[in-house]
């Protein structure tokens, strides 16, 4: 009878899957291998390899790849700060960081794009400080500076929960047996945050990889990443075929990019230990 009930309990979950996740996989991969007359093709995801297509998609790499270095150099010294802090609301802190989440997307972008703009308040301040007048809209600056601002959390929140966990008598041991704090650092955190770094890293480039509102918003229509392609095939050009062939070649990559994430995961555990 308990094993019915738990079987019970799964079942939304299970409708859940397969409405919202399997199904439109299903749908995807249809019009992915078929043509308009709904015969058998791969002309489709053969289309990847379109000059414009292959600019696209680099750049998505390249935008993808500097958001989440960048994500990571600024989230890893502020969970190691936010970690040594020693007070009871340590918590609150962490939580004045993801606050501007809860804010609507389409608000904290668009709010980036006036500070941004060529007459925003950023420029004026450059202007009046004699620094000059600086081109930051529409440019992949832009989009890499909106998308860092939009996923940092995402980085930090893993990293900060894998360095929580660190109980303070490994480092207090390290140090009397004569370890310095580089020593510290790079032989004992590092280490025991892999798993958190492994997290931050495939939660933010994952997304920066797909994303297509932040480049239309902060870059104008002149930063095409393959998420914008593939949004204009579907509501612009209505090529779902070609929307949906294009977007399987971007799930091989995120679910390669994962599973190489997960193999650096693995062989930094078994180091480690």
């Amino acid at each position: 009878m308990r094993r019915l009930m738990r079987q019970l309990l799964a079942g939304p979950y299970i409708v859940w899957i397969i409405g919202f996740i399997l199904l439109p996989v299903a749908v995807i991969l249809y019009y992915a291998f078929t043509s308009d007359t709904g015969g058998f093709t791969l002309e489709n995801i053969a289309a990847i390899a379109d000059p414009v297509h292959v600019k696209s998609i680099v750049l998505s790499l390249k935008l993808g790849f500097s958001c989440t270095l960048v994500c990571l150099l600024l989230a890893y010294p502020l969970a190691m700060i936010l970690s040594s802090f020693k007070f009871r609301h340590q918590s609150f802190v962490v939580f004045l960081f993801i606050l501007p989440m809860w804010m609507n997307f389409m608000l904290r972008i668009l709010s980036w794009r006036l500070l941004l703009s060529n007459n925003g308040l950023i420029n004026t301040f450059l202007e009046r400080a004699g620094i000059g007048h600086v081109k930051m809209l529409n440019t992949p600056a832009s989009v890499v500076f909106g998308m860092v601002y939009d996923f940092l959390p995402f980085m930090i929140l893993p990293i900060y929960n894998s360095m929580a966990r660190i109980k303070d008598d490994i480092i207090e041991a390290a140090k009397d047996l004569g370890a310095s704090h580089l020593t510290i650092l790079v032989k004992i955190i590092v280490p025991l945050t892999l798993s958190g770094i492994i997290s931050g890293i495939i939660m933010v480039f994952v997304p920066t990889l797909t994303s297509f509102v932040i480049s239309d918003l902060l870059g104008g229509g002149k930063v095409l990443l393959i998420g914008n392609v593939i949004e204009q095939e579907f509501m612009q050009g209505t090529n779902w075929n070609l929307g949906s062939g294009l977007s399987v070649v971007l799930m091989i990559f995120v679910i390669a990019s994962m599973a190489l994430m997960n193999i650096f995961d693995k062989d930094g555990g078994a180091a480690v230990w």
